[in-house]
């Protein structure tokens, strides 16, 4: 088995990786997003942001 990271061969206290090294550069990459899985848009985000444009919107009507 190869290491994702680099290819070179395992090793048993890293496996899957080959070093301390590679383990911890596949981890930060989980860390920043970098590993996510594409999928549908969170409806829920966009209808908070339209809601907070709303009130925006509504308190710059208001007479002052």
């Amino acid at each position: 088995m190869s290491c994702p990271i680099c290819a070179n061969d395992t090793d048993k206290r890293y496996r899957p990786f080959c070093s301390r090294r590679c383990a911890d550069v596949d981890l930060a990459k989980w860390m920043s997003g970098s590993y996510i899985i594409p999928g549908p848009p969170d409806d829920s985000e966009e209808a908070a942001l339209e809601a907070y444009e709303a009130e925006i919107e509504a308190g710059s009507k208001k007479p002052h």
